[in-house]
């Protein structure tokens, strides 16, 4: 006798029959769950790395052959580490919270309207500044790829942008359709640019330190490894696997922190002191196919964060939230490139520090109420003690302070 409950139609088993072994429906089960959890797993990991894979590519060697591979390197490994602390603390909010938002509207939920319209400016300057960035570092890239130089940098720059636009209709689908494949891409196009190229490292390129630039890696690095927007997308993703929440948070930042490590000791080992502010172009074809990918990866997850944060906070409706994260982004870079007023750089540098170091500091503030005001249990706990927040907090404000400063 053949039963279609609703519970199979939901979890798709299909008809149970009713004569069959129980153990062996349980363990069917139960190894379709894991499978469909490692799935989801790999989905929300490759999102969480590329986002971060992003522009850094191009500028962190740059700041290294400036201020010196390991003072850079140390940057790498301090701030991946605060970062991976602050997302811990996102994470324990979102999963504190029944529904889904993005990080304006969490904010707003547990701050109140006057600090979501701060975060509302750090949100929105952080992914213009990052989406402004990629169509930057791949119109220079497209450019010098098939002419050589520059000279075409606008013109490819508007059409990645908009091939950008078009994928970004699709959404959270388009995410994860594409997200998984282009970080298998990066990642394998690094363990061939490792091996490759660590032949032509040369040691005394990575020793120099210059304390007048001792500073500036660390809104580069913190731009690059910055991917607060990210981890609401892997809650929408881990739907029902909310366990594997920290497991993807960890495997992010220590596949990023690696990632970035061993290219920039590659680029800055083999390039020294003329390693190019856009610093794919320094090695050859494979270096500029690499930074491209890297950047659409993370257009594409920063894009998508900022769609949803229209869509589900501001409550615009899904076609113009679509323009507002696809098409004014744009306009923005056609007019940073027309009026050359901003370095790649630089928009780097602000983009990370200022958007970053004030989205940070608003998560630390919402972790305590999140804490008390939550509607949902938590699959894990973070000890948010105030000298762990307040250490944290003043590191982001200094980060801030000198960026604005300088």
């Amino acid at each position: 006798m053949w039963a279609y409950s609703l519970r199979d139609r939901i979890t798709g088993f299909g008809p149970v029959d009713r004569g069959s072994n129980p153990r062996r429906l349980v363990r069917k089960r139960e190894v379709i769950k894991i499978k469909l959890g490692t799935k989801k797993y790999l989905t929300a990991s490759s999102i969480l790395i590329g986002t971060c894979i992003g522009a850094g590519v191009l500028g962190i060697p740059f700041v290294a052959a400036q201020s010196g591979f390991l003072v850079t390197l140390l940057y790498i490994f301090f701030v991946g580490g605060i970062i991976f602390f602050v997302n811990l603390f996102l994470g324990e909010v979102i999963l504190r919270t029944k529904g889904d938002h993005q990080l304006i509207g969490y904010a707003k939920k547990y701050l109140g309207k006057d600090w979501k319209h701060i975060m509302e400016f750090a949100v929105i300057f952080q992914v213009y500044a990052a989406l402004i960035a990629y169509m930057i570092g791949v119109g220079r890239s497209l450019s010098f790829l098939f002419f050589g130089n520059f000279a075409y940098e606008l013109v490819f720059g508007i059409f990645f942008g908009l091939v950008m636009a078009g994928l970004l209709k699709g959404g959270i689908s388009s995410l994860k359709k594409f997200e998984k494949l282009g970080v298998l891409i990066i990642i394998s196009l690094l363990v061939f640019i490792f091996a490759w190229f660590v032949k032509d490292v040369s040691f005394y390129n990575l020793q120099g330190i210059n304390f007048q630039h001792i500073f500036l890696p660390f809104g580069v690095v913190l731009f690059a490894l910055m991917s607060f927007h990210a981890v609401p997308e892997v809650k929408l993703v881990l739907k029902r696997h909310e366990h594997l929440f920290r497991k993807v948070l960890i495997t992010g930042t220590v596949v990023s922190i690696i990632f970035y490590s061993l290219f920039t000791f590659v680029v800055v080992g083999s390039m020294g002191s003329e390693t190019p502010e856009v610093a794919t172009l320094a090695l050859g074809s494979i270096f500029v196919v690499l930074g491209i990918f890297t950047m659409f990866t993370s257009f594409l997850s920063n894009g998508n964060a900022l769609r949803e944060n229209f869509q589900f906070d501001e409550r615009f409706n899904k076609f113009w939230s679509w323009v507002f994260a696809s098409l004014v982004p744009v306009g923005l870079f056609v007019l940073v490139e027309l009026t050359d007023f901003f370095s790649f750089t630089r928009i780097l540098g602000l983009g990370g520090v200022v958007s970053g170091g004030i989205i940070a500091l608003l998560i630390l503030k919402m972790i305590r109420k999140a804490k008390i005001k939550g509607n949902r249990k938590p699959e894990y706990v973070t000890n948010a003690n105030w000298w762990v927040l307040g250490t944290l907090a003043v590191i982001f404000l200094f980060g801030v302070l000198r960026e604005l400063v300088i």
